[in-house]
């Protein structure tokens, strides 16, 4: 077969491309430049897309013995991910970047420029298991990233590849010290990647500008003032900007965001808890829409917030029952729905949440 790999200048990946190669496929690699300042460099283990992984992807090229390319996407990735990631905190909700960048750049901007060149399919170094259509969380279940692609569409996952998903990440590292790879030891990325400082309200406030209102209780009694609820998220504790706990002596969270007047309302826990998502525009990962209620497994956090739910389609909404509470769930976090399986938890669907009850 004849295989593009995404080669981020990571680890992951550089395995990834490494055994397409010893498995005898023609593969070709490219970086995506998806950073407007590229010539930055990277901090640790924050951020990536700066001109030291490209290079550290050049070098894996070399090494492999294939093709490499670095595709310019920084236009794209700003109107699709970083402007989608703003507009959504501007409305007060708390998207994930990663999920997008999936959706609407690798799987979609260049995988659809990998068809166009003849390429068979598009592999990527993410932790996540693909077989006959169905797709699996991965062998190593802390690094499992069957989440954030459970966006991906049944066309889609017929032309994608995951290599690395059925190895811990200690062999990874292992097997890319072994191939002499320099990346074997080099940092997990974390964080947002357009945001290498990890300063998110920061980032926010740069683009977004001052909205000023106010925090308030249940009752509506204002606590303190804000310069915008881009600040906040669902579940928040710190940096409300109040003065202790509450009048029970317990922290009080962020339960609930209303853009459109510019308030955010706190607090205990109990009022974080909920116990139905409804979310829009459905994926099904088998191509197939769920035929009546599915009982399985939620999850609404790239890592944890899992619990059992019954899940159907009401209204051509994905809505979920949860069998317990979750706590801090805000519209705009992505809902996949699992069918547990000893051999791989299976991804049957995605959504946004858009509400909670």
């Amino acid at each position: 077969m004849r295989v593009l790999v995404a080669m981020s200048g990571g680890v992951d990946s550089s395995v990834a491309a490494a055994r397409l190669v010893a498995a005898g496929h023609d593969v070709v690699g490219v970086h995506l430049a998806l950073s407007t300042a590229p010539g930055t460099l990277r901090s640790g283990s924050r951020g990536c897309c700066s001109k030291e992984d490209a290079n550290d992807a050049r070098r894996v090229a070399d090494v492999l013995g294939i093709p490499f390319y670095v595709w310019d996407f920084a236009d794209r990735f700003k109107a699709e991910v970083i402007d989608d990631f703003v507009d959504a905190y501007a409305r007060g909700e708390t998207p994930n970047p990663c999920v997008r960048c999936n959706e609407r750049i690798k799987f979609s901007a260049l995988a659809a420029r990998a068809v166009a060149l003849g390429f068979d399919a598009l592999a990527t170094g993410h932790y996540a298991r693909l077989g006959e259509g169905r797709l699996r969380r991965a062998v190593d279940a802390d690094k499992d990233q069957s989440y954030v692609l459970a966006v991906l569409t049944a066309e889609q996952l017929r032309r994608s590849m995951f290599p690395i998903g059925d190895s811990p990440k200690t062999v990874i590292r292992a097997e890319a010290a072994a191939r002499g790879l320099l990346t074997a030891d080099k940092p997990d990325s974390h964080d947002i990647c357009f945001i290498p400082s990890g300063d998110t309200r920061a980032f926010l406030g740069e683009r977004i500008g001052v909205r000023p209102g106010a925090v308030v209780d249940a009752t509506g009694i204002i606590l303190a003032e804000h310069d915008g609820v881009h600040g906040f998220t669902i579940g928040q504790r710190k940096g409300l900007g109040i003065a202790g706990p509450g009048p029970d002596g317990n922290p009080r969270y962020v339960t609930g965001i209303d853009a459109a007047t510019g308030t955010v309302q706190v607090g205990t826990a109990q009022d974080l808890e909920v116990v139905e998502l409804t979310g829009h525009d459905p994926v099904f990962t088998s191509g197939n829409p769920l035929a009546g209620p599915v009982e399985g497994q939620i999850q609404v956090r790239a890592h944890g917030g899992i619990t059992d739910c019954v899940v159907e389609i009401v209204d051509g909404a994905l809505r979920a029952r949860l069998r317990r509470p979750l706590r801090g769930v805000a519209p705009g976090q992505t809902m996949v729905f699992y069918r547990p399986d000893p051999d791989g938890d299976e991804v049957l669907a995605s959504a946004t949440i858009g509400a909670t009850g």
